[in-house]
């Protein structure tokens, strides 16, 4: 099986001067969600099908296997998906395609979508999704058989189609070699003049071919991300799912309205986040320690097991050993702080010297007083305390650390 991501629109409704799919949700952008998730369920072969408006400065690392094609000219899904037959070459098994800018699929969901494409060897097995108020979707239409006969388009629906709650959720599985003759057989409508690749499903019941479907219990999963109101949308289900993941796994939350918890984070059993609390990618935090309020835990730190960390405190690319108390109004950056530190209110590491980042060390045991500035590169040595209002800083005699 190969997978195709559909990412060619223009985002004008996001008035955003990129493409719509390279926008973050909590640290990850809507088209790495995509990719996890085929990654996830043993898909090592795929294609992205974009255009090249502001394309060149994305820093998605793309996984081995998936490779980038364009879109030319936008002439509708149907077409974006005749590009990725290039790369693709004579590839005769299945495709499943999504779009870049559906990010809450999860990867159970379509597990389950392709287990059942292949168990029923059906030409097109979709995802579909039951909502009450289902405008802007396509509608599923059934025959009085209940098999699927086509999709039809909001635009394009009759007033008893605009009934139906059942909804297109935007993800298939075909089998590559009928998606493509349907696809060579579709002619251009619509204002736009452009090819649905839904019009395949239509293509494919009229000549009898198997179209099966599998049926979300979470309509959240087809939410399509086109306007920043659709991203705060998607924003919001996605925090949730990664909060709920963490309570489930013996974290404790206090107030989850007002906690933000990104991707690529571990908390250990029995840490307590509490509210206004923001914890950004690649964090590391260990078991039994007490975070927040109104803290901001930044890329590139490691909290190990019993720390403090306290209101109004910052930290950013350090290493806080166990036992650690960092409580009050401080800011730590590039540091290394070791087992049982008090680090007092007002505590500042100033870590930038207007060119690049420096480490400051801090010792087992040591006490640095509130409002201590340490500037880097420092070393604080084990049981050293500093006094309230030390500024601390580099020996200019000897250009090396000073060492309190």
């Amino acid at each position: 099986m190969a997978a195709v991501i559909l990412a060619a629109g223009k985002s004008t409704r996001m008035h955003s001067s990129f493409s719509k799919v390279l926008h973050k949700i909590y640290g990850k952008s809507m088209l790495e969600y995509v990719l996890d998730d085929i990654r996830a369920i043993g898909i090592n072969r795929g294609v992205i099908v974009i255009n090249d408006q502001n394309w060149s400065g994305s820093k998605v690392k793309l996984p081995k296997g998936v490779r980038v094609v364009f879109q030319k000219k936008l002439l509708g899904t149907g077409n974006a998906l005749l590009q990725a037959r290039s790369e693709l070459g004579n590839f005769n098994g299945d495709i499943l395609v999504l779009y870049g800018d559906t990010p809450l699929i999860t990867t159970d969901t379509l597990k389950k979508l392709v287990e059942k494409h292949r168990t029923s060897r059906a030409s097109c097995t979709l995802l579909t999704a039951t909502v009450k108020k289902p405008a802007g979707y396509g509608r599923i239409v059934r025959d009085e058989k209940s098999d699927i006969v086509k999709i039809v388009e909001e635009a394009e629906a009759s007033l008893y189609q605009k009934m139906i709650e059942e909804i297109n959720a935007g993800v298939y599985c075909f089998r590559a070699r009928e998606v493509f003759r349907a696809l060579a057989s579709l002619k251009p409508r619509g204002p736009k003049k452009e090819y649905y690749l839904t019009d395949t499903v239509d293509f494919m019941a009229k000549r009898g071919l198997a179209i099966e479907a599998i049926h979300t219990e979470n309509p959240d999963e087809a939410i399509g991300v086109n306007s920043r109101l659709d991203l705060a949308r998607a924003q919001t289900l996605a925090k949730n799912r990664i909060l709920r993941k963490f309570m489930v796994e013996g974290v404790g939350i206090i107030d989850p309205s007002t906690t933000h918890i990104y991707n690529d984070v571990t908390i250990g059993q029995d840490t307590i986040i509490y509210p206004f609390t923001v914890i950004e990618s690649n964090v590391r935090i260990g078991k039994k320690c007490k975070i927040g309020p109104f803290a901001r835990i930044r890329p590139g730190t490691v909290i190990e097991d019993e720390v403090e960390i306290g209101n109004y405190v910052e930290i950013v690319r350090s290493r806080i050993s166990s036992g650690a108390v960092i409580k009050h109004r401080c800011f730590l950056g590039d540091s290394r702080v070791g087992l049982g530190v008090n680090i007092g209110a007002g505590t500042t590491t100033a870590n930038y010297d207007g060119r690049k980042t420096h480490i400051t060390k801090i010792g087992n045991g040591a006490f640095i007083g509130s409002g201590t500035i340490l500037v880097a590169p420092v070393v604080i040595r084990n049981g050293a305390v500093t006094a309230a209002g030390s500024v601390v800083s580099k020996d200019k005699k000897t250009q090396g650390h000073k060492e309190t």
